[in-house]
C-alpha cells in the first residue's frame, strides 16, 4: 500500500512539475529574442594587491562577444573602449563586423596606459539583427600578472538599450 501511495505522490509530483515548467514561459536562452542592443561591460585596467605593501597589478582585457542564436547572424555595429571618466579611449571598429551563427570574436586592449582606464573602464558594444534573434553573451575577461602571481577576473555585460521589431 505506502508503495502504491508513493507512486502515486511521485506522478503527481512529475506532472505539476511539467505543467509548471510549460506555464512559466520558454525554455532558458530561448525567450529573450530582440533585433539589437546597446550593451555596458565593466573593463578593469588594474586591481590593488596587498597588504603587506600595497601594489598595482595592471590588467590586459579580453572583450569576448559570442553570437548565441543558432540560426540567424548578428551585425556589431560598436565596439568602443572608455576610461574612468567616460572619455572615449579607443573605437575598436572602422566598419561593422557580422557574427555567423554560433560565431564568436574578441577585442584585446593591447597595452593599457598604466592608471588611464583605470578601474571604471568599460566598452559599449551595439549590435542588430535583421531579424529577432537570441541575445549574445559578451563578456570581458581580465588578466595579470605580479611577480609569479596570476591574477584573472570576469565581467558580464548589462543591456543599457534594446530594440524588438
Amino acid at each position: 500500500m505506502q508503495i502504491k501511495n508513493l507512486q502515486q505522490k511521485m506522478l503527481t509530483a512529475a506532472v505539476a512539475a511539467l505543467i509548471l515548467g510549460l506555464a512559466s514561459g520558454p525554455a532558458l536562452g530561448a525567450g529573450n529574442r530582440v533585433t539589437g542592443q546597446t550593451i555596458y561591460i565593466p573593463s578593469y585596467a588594474n586591481v590593488i594587491s596587498g597588504p603587506p605593501v600595497l601594489m598595482v597589478v595592471p590588467l590586459r582585457a579580453n572583450l569576448i562577444i559570442h553570437n548565441t542564436d543558432p540560426s540567424h547572424a548578428i551585425t556589431i555595429e560598436k565596439i568602443d573602449h572608455y576610461d574612468t571618466d567616460g572619455k572615449l579611449v579607443y573605437k575598436y571598429l572602422e566598419k561593422p563586423v557580422t557574427l555567423q551563427p554560433l560565431a564568436a570574436t574578441r577585442v584585446v586592449v593591447k597595452e593599457p596606459k598604466r592608471g588611464s582606464e583605470g578601474v571604471g573602464a568599460n566598452f559599449i558594444v551595439q549590435w542588430h539583427a535583421d531579424q529577432p534573434v537570441n541575445t549574445p553573451l559578451i563578456d570581458c575577461l581580465m588578466l595579470g600578472t605580479l611577480g609569479n602571481q596570476g591574477f584573472s577576473f570576469a565581467s558580464q555585460g548589462k543591456v543599457i538599450q534594446q530594440t524588438t521589431k
